[in-house]
């Protein structure tokens, strides 16, 4: 096992459980260690503090373990079958719904993993070489925690490894054809994990999305960024009598009519193919509810304030544009913009469009996507719903 000593005072924030090592705080020379090699973390004094995964990267080791146990079969077991357990607990795998996040990474103290399950499939998505390298481990402990609840494992790492990673996509146990047909909160979705972004769908967005719905009866409904529709879907599920599904991708817009047509709902929707920030400069009074989901504005903290601005304008024009008594549910997933700047960004946009705004509902990711108490960094999606009068 190799060895990597900690600088004098910088174990604090091991100390107090986060789960990264950074590369600053490393004394130990590591030019001899290799991507995705096991590491035991000790002290100036050579007391153990963690054992985890090395990468040559800004964060050196992600840890698996503050204790000084061996990482094997046996623990991937352990691990895995605990964070789909707590799944089965909420009762997120049933038959109106069968689309969850198995494992969270450091959420689910694995980090560096992504798994989620679509109707019997587990889409692996691995973000550190040590877990790419831990997949016959991982697949394993699959099989043994759903037993007949699983179809195949898929692994799909290409877009999330280093280059250096000789890496390819694929089955690791049994096959599914795509798109394969999951269920969401009763509305039924076409999953592609083979070619879709991320591991198919944003699966994070599920509870805000079944929110929807109870605001939905009645309304016409604009949904902006909609990807494969998901928002779209359960508007129009729960009684919505228009919903415009709008996004700058031909390719998005297409997967968001194969679900409209799968679930019957054409007659009541319209795509739209266009650039958001344009598109929304003038609606006219034509919607009672708008959906603002955009990607992430900034993924680096130099890329904050940008993408404040990116916030500021699209909600100042969606504030103008709706109707009196309207609804917005508004949010971001850029981890650099905390729930508080996010907040503060809607108050500004609604200053600047010069209307009244309530705030009715605050909103985060679900508890499939769980976040580790000594990892504040995992809260990444917030989202408020407003009223505007």
């Amino acid at each position: 096992m190799n060895i990597l000593a900690i600088r004098k005072n910088k174990s604090h924030s091991i100390d107090r459980r986060h789960p990264w090592i950074f590369s600053g705080a490393i004394f130990t020379e590591t030019e001899q260690l290799s991507d995705g090699d096991l590491v035991t973390v000790t002290d100036h004094d050579n007391y153990f503090i963690a054992r985890g995964h090395f990468q040559h990267a800004t964060i050196a080791v992600r840890i698996l373990t503050f204790h000084d146990e061996p990482i094997d079969a046996d623990f991937f077991r352990y691990r895995i079958k605990d964070a789909i357990d707590v799944r089965l607990q909420q009762n997120l795998i049933r038959e109106d719904n069968n689309i969850c996040r198995l494992v969270h990474g450091e959420g689910d103290s694995l980090p560096g993993l992504i798994i989620d399950y679509y109707a019997g499939v587990a889409v692996i998505q691995c973000h550190s070489i040590g877990m790419f390298e831990s997949l016959e481990h991982i697949t394993a402990a699959l099989v043994s925690a759903l037993g007949d609840k699983l179809i195949a494992v898929y692994s799909k790492s290409s877009d999330t490894l280093p280059e250096r990673v000789e890496n390819k996509d694929g089955y690791l146990h049994g096959t599914c054809e795509t798109p394969h047909i999951s269920i969401e909160n009763g509305v039924k979705i076409n999953i592609d994990w083979v070619n879709g972004q991320k591991t198919g769908f944003f699966i994070d967005q599920r509870e805000n999305r079944q929110l929807l719905a109870k605001y939905s009866k009645g309304k016409t409904v604009l949904n902006t960024f909609c990807y494969s529709g998901g928002f779209s879907l359960l508007a129009l599920q729960n009684g919505a009598i228009r919903v415009d599904s709008l996004d700058s991708s031909k390719k998005a817009i297409e997967l968001t009519n194969e679900n409209i047509r799968l679930n019957n709902f054409e007659d009541k929707h319209t795509s739209i193919v266009a650039d958001a920030m344009v598109h929304i400069k003038d609606l006219g009074d034509d919607y009672d509810i708008i959906v603002l989901d955009p990607p992430a504005f900034a993924k680096h903290r130099d890329k904050r304030h940008k993408a404040v601005q990116g916030y500021k304008r699209l909600n100042a024009h969606a504030i103008r544009q709706i109707k009196p008594g309207g609804i917005i549910f508004t949010f971001s997933c850029s981890q650099v913009v905390d729930k508080q700047l996010f907040t503060n960004t809607i108050i500004a946009a609604a200053i600047e469009s010069g209307r009244n705004v309530r705030i009715l509902e605050q909103l985060h990711q679900p508890s499939d996507h769980p976040i580790n108490a000594f990892h504040p960094e995992g809260e990444y999606l917030k989202g408020l719903v407003i009223h505007v009068e």
